[in-house]
């Protein structure tokens, strides 16, 4: 007699006569099969399906009530695909209309009535090694999957590190304590949470934001640290930060520094379209340059700066109020200021 292949594997023998029940319990647990369940009504059988979750059924196909082809579209809808649970017909019809339909119907094999014991005892051990190796090889993508995912984390906290500290070269050349670039991608995140983004965008939006100014690593001292106001050509080479740092963030691979590039290029854009580097209006301008716009503007009002002293809240907001679909979105200002007042001191 052959051995079990998978001894504790749970078999399931679907079949409404007595005998053939019988038979098969005989046969399998003689193989050495310890856990073989048999049910002589097929809707029974079903209803403790999840219970059973069974290795194998054997079914057979021509039952009452309810016969093994319906048995067998239940399955196929109860049963996920990639569970590979292998279905073993029995029956005594062996026309090839019967086997195409069961095959259509989710059937992995077949046995012929009256069966033998040792072609039985083969075909139960082939389909439970195949699901022995599906579920192997499911448990190994699993591991690999999560690898991948770790990995995938590793990286991504990596290149979130290299760009905080990248954000910090340009503030440090006239912010030096760099908070202006934390600031922004505080306010840009809280911002981008109100307009009801994901939790994975508001992450990269506070990711992405810091290197809004990065471009100013290309601009000279005297232009950059002046305490005066600008003159015409001073104000056009300030200007150029903004495609700059475009350039210098171009051809990432990662949605990160993708979204910062499209920051860098865009922050300084207007919603009227008086804005640079390329005078785009409305929607036009994407989410992520409008988001920064105001997290930027309001920080650099609020905050010291070589050209002027920091400004009181109530005035930065007067101010910000007056460019309420001018300089900014009018919407995303409409729920910063409501953010602002409801986190103010106070309130």
């Amino acid at each position: 007699m052959l051995s079990a292949a998978h001894p504790t594997a749970q078999l399931l023998v679907v079949d409404d006569e007595p005998a053939n029940l019988d038979l098969m319990r005989q046969v399998l647990t003689r193989a050495g099969y310890e856990r073989v369940t048999c049910s002589g009504d097929p809707r029974d059988a079903l209803e403790r399906l999840d219970d059973l979750a069974p290795d194998l059924v054997l079914l057979d196909l021509h039952m009452p009530v309810l016969d093994g082809f319906a048995v067998l579209e239940q399955l196929a809808e109860r049963v996920p695909a990639e569970q590979y649970l292998p279905r073993l017909v029995i029956t005594a019809d062996s026309t090839p209309q019967t086997r195409r339909r069961a095959l259509s119907l989710g059937a992995h094999d077949f046995l012929t009535k009256p069966i033998d014991v040792v072609e039985t005892t083969l075909r139960v051990a082939n389909l439970l090694h195949t699901r022995a190796l599906h579920t192997s090889l499911q448990e190994h993508n699993a591991q690999l999957e999560q690898a991948v995912r770790l990995r995938t984390w590793e990286l991504e906290r990596a290149q979130h590190d290299v760009t905080v500290r990248l954000g910090r070269v340009a503030e440090y050349r006239d912010d030096d304590t760099a908070e202006h670039t934390n600031r922004v991608g505080a306010t840009a995140a809280a911002l981008a949470r109100a307009v009801g983004l994901p939790p994975d965008e508001v992450e990269l939006v506070a990711a992405a934001a810091p290197l809004h100014d990065i471009g100013k690593v290309a601009v000279p001292d005297a232009v950059l640290l002046k305490p005066g106001p600008l003159t015409d050509d001073e104000r056009a080479v300030m200007r150029t930060h903004a495609l700059i740092g475009a350039r210098i963030l171009s051809g990432g691979s990662s949605r990160l520094v993708r979204l910062a590039e499209e920051m860098a290029l865009s922050h300084h854009e207007r919603w009227d379209g008086g804005g640079y580097p390329s005078g785009l209006a409305g929607e036009a301008i994407p989410l992520g340059g409008r988001l920064v716009a105001v997290a930027d503007v309001f920080d650099a009002l609020i905050s010291p700066r070589p050209y002027k002293d920091a400004w009181p809240v109530e005035r930065a907001v007067a101010t910000m109020r007056s460019e309420r679909g001018r300089h900014f979105d009018p919407q995303l200002l409409d729920l910063f200021l409501a953010e602002l007042h409801h986190h103010s001191p106070g309130e």
